[in-house]
């Protein structure tokens, strides 16, 4: 594939079709919701750290929220090349929500990761140093996910520059 082709499927992806946008949507709103019922029902669980489940229900409400605007019609680019007035209103919402969101996890990371390894065994003698098991490794494994994620992402997006960086220099056609 040549430079101008590669450029122009990037600036112009290819279109998904509606049932895998629909399971991607709906797969995109699973772990808020879990985060936000987990969250909830164990909000006075944690006396060591009384702000982990509230993290989990803003961090599900948002992530809900994020979810919910790509959905809208002003998020999508129209197919005839023009601007939508409404799309900067939009690129504004999701850089606010997604900003939010990132100085969010930063305090979640404080909050959850500072206390590690709370007791998990409620009884009146350490009622300070209590935390839910589950709610407690429930936003540990979610926020650790997200660094495992982040760095396997990084580790794939490397091995494909490496492989685009091997692939240009081996095409003869190219003037590079």
């Amino acid at each position: 594939m040549s430079n101008a082709r590669l450029l122009q499927t990037i600036q112009r992806p290819p279109k998904l079709s509606t049932p895998t946008l629909t399971c991607s949507k709906v797969f995109a709103c699973i772990m808020p919701i879990v985060q936000i019922a987990i969250g909830a029902v164990y909000l006075d669980e944690c006396p060591r750290q009384h702000y982990i489940p509230i993290y989990l229900i803003v961090v599900g409400v948002f992530g809900l929220v994020l979810a919910l605007l790509a959905c809208l019609p002003c998020a999508q680019e129209p197919e005839d090349g023009t601007t939508n007035p409404l799309s900067r209103v939009c690129t504004a919402w999701n850089s606010l929500t997604s900003f939010f969101l990132f100085c969010w996890f930063i305090a979640g990371n404080v909050w959850i990761y500072s206390i590690y390894q709370p007791s998990y065994t409620k009884n009146s003698t350490n009622i300070e140093s209590y935390c839910n098991k589950t709610l407690y490794l429930f936003a540990f494994w979610t926020t650790t996910l997200v660094y495992i994620l982040l760095g396997a992402f990084l580790v794939g997006g490397c091995c494909v520059l490496v492989c685009f960086f091997l692939c240009g220099r081996a095409d003869p056609d190219d003037d590079v």
